[in-house]
């Protein structure tokens, strides 16, 4: 009998493994090799890749976030498994033997999802404006004994200005816990740690460093839960999501678009909110790439041209163009951005930032129409975030063309990564996780 655990590891590279003991292990009983994201390397769609062994183009996770254009909705990071167009790893366990079940353990998208046991972020939003500090279960009274036990998920420490290892530290206790209890065949773990110090103070930070050694510390203890309690040999595997890389510069697509007269902007008690349903064109930013949703079709050329004399972006892609970076699926935008490799974009599209929205100062990952990772910058007296999008040191989604922007897979069993000494793919783990139970892909 053989059990996998699969760790997915925002922002690790090869050559963190040397300051990482427990990895570095993991590594010596199997061995390592290149892994590179499908674009765009950015959590969503690249935990869709993993979980599903196909790329965007099929699953149809096209960026954090989604534009629904029937209506006129946009949807950040709250979408529920039903969006997934492709079958889930453990769908195509439990189609092969219903004995094989499946543990999913805090990546996005895992709500509603078939697997046997799951916890999630999923706070509700109270009507004063608190939040109920819990998360989404299965089963669905799971949480509350996880909260009798290890105490509330501190979700105030996955995200925003008080990110810190509490948070993947929480992840790793649950986990522990949920083996003990249910004993899945198949656990698949997001641990965030890794993603916070390297965008804020650059991926070379002494703050990074000192984040690797704290994840490191809570791999042991999970290593040593997960090996005493699943059933059988326990292979593991860990997986890059993706690399960060040193950011200077910061461009702004909705402002350029604003400019050019294409976004509807509705004025709200002196604030400027940007209206995508009534915008001619406009930008959902997401890193380093960006879908510019265009209403009309006759107008998409004469945009993309002024995108590009503008230079804001290294490429700008429209229509079957968007399949060199494999985004030629319906929910793109209809033309893709793709921003330098030293540079990233940021949502704004204010020029006065007096009339910039009230959340735009706060950390609303939901009703910002794009990813701001200047959130972690907020000032804690005045609870204000800086409109400063210069502060941030640290980006990805850039597609993974060279080392520096390929991340590494681990595997604990050398027999996993034999013959893929150049390298693997995203989309290659669910496939190696299910050689790992005797099971072809092409067969489920």
């Amino acid at each position: 009998m053989k059990s996998v655990v699969l760790l997915s590891i925002p922002g690790l590279r090869s050559e963190d493994i040397a300051k990482m003991p427990s990895l570095k292990s993991m590594a010596e009983r199997g061995g390592t090799v290149p892994l590179s994201p499908t674009f765009p390397c950015v959590t969503c769609p690249v935990q869709i890749s993993l979980s599903t062994g196909t790329p965007p183009s099929e699953h149809g996770v096209i960026a954090n976030g989604f534009f629904w254009r029937d209506r006129g909705e946009v949807e950040m990071w709250t979408a529920w498994d039903e969006v997934i167009e492709s079958p889930r790893l453990w769908d195509r366990l439990r189609g092969h033997d219903s004995s094989l079940t499946s543990a999913v353990w805090f990546p996005m998208l895992s709500k509603g999802t078939s697997a046997d046991y799951v916890c999630t972020p999923a706070p509700i939003h109270n009507p004063d404006g608190s939040e109920s500090l819990w998360c989404y279960t299965k089963p669905e009274e799971y949480y509350g004994e996880l909260r009798d036990s290890i105490g509330h998920f501190p979700l105030m420490n996955f995200w925003g200005p008080l990110s810190s290892i509490k948070s993947s530290a929480w992840i790793v206790d649950s986990a522990i816990h949920a083996a003990r209890k249910y004993e899945p065949r198949f656990f698949w773990i997001y641990l965030p740690h890794l993603d916070y110090a390297a965008q804020k103070y650059g991926p070379d930070s002494d703050q990074a460093a000192a984040a690797l050694v704290e994840l490191d510390r809570e791999i042991a203890k999970l290593s040593e839960g997960l090996n005493e309690t699943l059933p059988g040999d326990v292979t593991w595997l860990a997986a890059s999501e993706y690399v960060i890389t040193p950011v200077s510069d910061v461009q702004f697509p909705n402002r350029l678009l604003r400019e050019l007269g294409l976004l509807s902007i509705d004025d709200q008690d002196g604030a400027e909110h940007l209206n995508p349903a009534r915008s001619d064109a406009w930008a959902l930013v997401d890193h380093q790439f960006a879908h510019v949703f265009v209403k009309n079709a006759e107008d998409v050329e004469r945009i993309a041209q002024s995108i590009r004399d503008a230079g804001i972006a290294e490429r700008v892609l429209v229509g079957s163009e968007r399949a060199a970076v494999g985004l030629d699926h319906p929910r793109a935008g209809e033309i893709v951005l793709v921003s330098r490799s030293d540079s990233w974009f940021a949502y704004y599209w204010w020029t006065d930032d007096a009339k910039a929205p009230a959340f735009a100062r706060t950390v609303d990952i939901h009703r910002k129409p794009g990813y701001d990772p200047v959130e972690m910058f907020i000032d804690m007296p005045s609870k204000q975030t800086p409109l400063d999008a210069t502060l941030v040191k640290g980006s990805h989604g850039y597609p993974a063309d060279d080392d520096s922007r390929r991340g590494v897979l681990i595997a604990s069993s050398a027999g996993l990564i034999a013959d893929r000494s150049s390298g693997v793919s995203d989309t290659d783990v669910a496939k190696m996780v299910l050689s790992e139970f005797g099971i072809d892909y092409s067969d489920v």
